[in-house]
């Protein structure tokens, strides 16, 4: 960026804390309202930032930010359920005009990437990239492998497109040099351009639900810019584990119309991170009077492909299903974290599993209620189960915000949608199309 902006410095991340509050009070806060709900949902956005903060810093301070952002996600988790109840939504529009929400959107954007550009890699993001690598080139999965306990076969398939035009515009590396030197820089370039690409997904995402189903482009950019805005995103702007699962959720409410194409998305976030899995009872109670054969196919069949993926990373059948098993998620509870709140309890079964078992029952729960399931209760309920999974996720649970922040910000913002049930925005079914063409030919 120097080269652009004669002496620029990137911003300090605890300086950004505060600018970043200041600029989302001065776009977003309803000075009008000072009790509306809009402005406890703002504050409590900004009040994430210091947990993160703390955590960020490392040391024993850890502890207190993991402490703290439970705190925010539970109230998050609260505010999601009693979201169903609201009934009346008036239409709080920010302070600043759509050219100029756009205008600092596109600015943010910008910004953020080219942090991710200039910045190497961590080796979380890496770990996507060297799976797809090791795939291309037959390289057989050790059998002490435990990758797929963070992430599913369909992590390093989602960097395919991205590490091909990464090779293709790569330069040629020196004849003389290593190897493995050529592919990590392969590696990395698939990782920048893959978290670019996904925040760009999440953000036009936003966007679209806002244009689609909103019917308010001005309530999608408010959305989005809030999402660049949030000091969060500059924090962990590199981090693919944490956008990829989220421009694919994002992206099945946008396609919620079309039940095979979001049944696609939706398994294919499974295979990235089994967490989206907990979405099946609420996915299948919206889509129940109609479009639930067209869901489930689309779902099963991306599953299938998945697990047929174990194949290439498999030393033998052994191996085959013990991958397998910690694809859906089985091995989780069991395993001690290695990072995050419950590194700091030796003995953290007897507590995360009562937090699983209540978290299990409240997805459960979303199949049967409520009854009468809208986009609005589609919005909602996915944030609180992804937003649940961080009070028992082993691997730096809490922190994942990005899993649950793009539908907890379309929640804020949208319209009521009481009339955006499946039966009404749905086309026919198959066999009901079949139906009516032979009944036509009969006649």
């Amino acid at each position: 960026m120097e080269q652009i902006l004669w002496k620029y410095k990137p911003v300090e991340l605890t300086t950004w804390v505060y600018l970043s509050s200041l600029l989302t009070v001065a776009i977003y806060f309803k000075f009008s309202r000072l009790w509306s709900m809009r402005n406890l949902d703002l504050l409590a956005l900004i009040a994430l930032a210091p947990g993160l903060l703390l955590i960020d810093y490392g040391g024993d301070v850890r502890y207190y930010g993991y402490i703290w952002v439970f705190a925010v996600g539970g109230w998050f988790l609260i505010r999601l359920v009693i979201d169903l109840f609201m009934v009346r939504r008036p239409l709080l529009e920010p302070n600043l005009t759509s050219g100029g929400l756009t205008f600092i959107a596109v600015s943010l954007f910008v910004f953020l990437m080219v942090n991710v550009v200039t910045k190497q890699p961590t080796e979380n993001d890496l770990e996507g990239p060297r799976m797809l690598d090791a795939l291309l080139h037959r390289d057989q999965a050790r059998p002490d492998d435990r990758s797929l306990a963070r992430h599913g076969p369909g992590f390093p398939w989602l960097f395919l497109i991205p590490s091909i035009t990464t090779k293709t515009l790569s330069p040629k590396t020196d004849l003389a040099a290593p190897p493995e030197r050529g592919r990590y820089m392969v590696q990395a370039a698939t990782a920048r351009t893959m978290a670019i690409l996904s925040h760009l997904a999440v953000v036009l995402g936003m966007v679209t639900i806002g244009v689609w189903h909103f019917d308010n482009i001005r309530t999608g950019v408010a959305a989005a810019t809030l999402y660049l805005l949030l000091p969060y995103t500059a924090q962990m702007t590199g981090r693919v584990d944490h956008v990829v699962p989220a421009a694919l959720l994002v992206w099945a409410i946008a396609a919620y119309r079309r039940p095979l194409i979001a049944g696609v998305l939706l398994g294919l976030a499974a295979g990235a991170i089994y967490y989206p899995l907990f979405l099946l009872p609420l996915w299948m109670g919206f889509y129940w009077h109609r479009g639930l054969l067209r869901f489930s196919a689309g779902f099963a069949a991306m599953l299938v492909v998945l697990v047929a993926s174990l194949a290439f990373t498999s030393t033998d059948l052994d191996h085959f299903f013990a991958q397998a098993k910690m694809m859906f998620g089985w091995t989780s509870l069991a395993a001690p974290g290695t990072d995050g709140f419950w590194l700091f309890h030796l003995t953290s079964e007897p507590y995360r599993i009562p937090v699983f078992v209540l978290y299990a029952v409240m997805c459960v729960s979303f199949a049967v209620w409520p009854a009468q399931k809208n986009l609005g209760t589609l919005l909602s309920c996915s944030g609180a189960v992804m937003l649940g999974t961080q009070f028992w996720q082993v691997n730096a649970g809490g922190t994942y915000v990005a899993w649950y922040v793009p539908l907890l910000l379309l929640t804020i913002f949208r319209p009521n949608l009481d009339d955006r049930v499946a039966l009404a925005t749905l086309g026919e079914g198959w066999f009901a199309r079949r139906g009516i063409f032979l009944s036509r030919r009969a006649a």
